[in-house]
């Protein structure tokens, strides 16, 4: 099977726009358009649907798209192994991660990457929502969960502690937790969901952050606008350690029950489908972005601005 068309089915599906996805291969639309269609003979089946109007990816061609990042990845990994790979890593990485994140730590690294590898297109995605990685034809993704998907594969990129934290006008006005179970007493404001989360103490003692017993519960889904909410007095929140660390250390948050954090091994994990060979444009960015965070917690660097 032609790697050059499979480059060529990976950048339409990227772009939708076959000609646009030819003119980066050096190819006119004419030779593109018949590239395609040959592939879609070979493989028996409409990869790719066209209209007047726009281009859009089939069923089978959601199917077929992680097989042809594959196939192209083997090719660029053979070619390696004989000293005869590319010099520069190009193409489109399709990167996902929360918002929150990305404005503290990863918007001030961009501009690095990218002198380094002003051959690749980066396409960001980012929202503290989570979202099926494999569906959305991400390459890669950030996440502070537990890998449970079989057809992925994790890297860790750092620690995650996770506290309980509020403003001191809010303390002040309700008062500050001696115990776990003071929290059902407080209004809390849960990201994402309600349902329990266990709080391990500094001795191993278990507790939960229950939001639906409490006497007042505020949902989001937006890490950003959890922690202002947090700033402006409305209740107790969970939050990262390397969310909050700034407004910590300058008082405008205070750490409640600070011998207890939330799970006993949280990280921040770099998650990619499962392949044989990881391909060049993921393998740099992984690499650029554990050697700029490093291993340790991430809370331990400070972020080159405040949200």
């Amino acid at each position: 099977m032609d790697t050059q068309t499979l480059r060529l089915f990976v950048l339409a599906c990227e772009t939708l726009n076959i000609s646009a996805a030819g003119r980066t291969l050096g190819m006119a639309p004419a030779v593109a358009s018949t590239r395609i269609a040959k592939l879609e003979r070979l493989v028996g089946a409409d990869l790719l649907h066209r209209s007047t109007r726009k281009v859009s990816l089939s069923l089978e061609g959601q199917d077929f798209l992680p097989y042809a990042r594959e196939m192209i990845a083997q090719e660029e990994a053979a070619l390696a192994a004989l000293g005869k790979g590319r010099t520069k890593v190009s193409g489109t990485l399709r990167f996902a991660a929360p918002s929150t994140f990305a404005q503290l730590y990863l918007a001030p690294l961009l501009p690095t990457f990218m002198d380094k590898y002003p051959d690749l297109r980066l396409d960001l995605h980012l929202s503290d929502s989570q979202f099926d990685l494999i569906e959305g034809s991400f390459d890669l993704a950030l996440r502070n969960a537990v890998l449970a998907d079989s057809s992925l594969t994790a890297r860790k990129l750092a620690d995650d502690t996770r506290i309980l934290c509020a403003s001191p006008a809010y303390l002040e006005r309700y008062g500050t937790p001696a115990n776990p179970k003071d929290l059902a007493k407080h209004r809390l404001i849960a990201f994402k969901d309600t349902e329990p989360k266990a709080l391990i103490s500094n001795n191993g003692m278990q507790a939960l952050f229950d939001p639906k017993s409490a006497a007042h519960c505020l949902i989001l889904n937006d890490g950003l606008t959890q922690k202002l909410t947090t700033l402006n007095g409305a209740g107790i929140s969970v939050n990262s350690l390397w969310a909050v660390q700034e407004e910590i250390a300058d008082g405008t948050l205070t750490r409640v029950l600070p011998d207890y954090a939330l799970s006993t091994e949280p990280a921040l994990w770099l998650i990619y489908p499962k392949s044989n060979v990881v391909s060049a444009k993921v393998r740099v960015f992984m690499d650029f972005l554990i050697d700029q965070l490093g291993r340790a917690n991430v809370a331990h660097r400070t972020p080159r601005h405040r949200s």
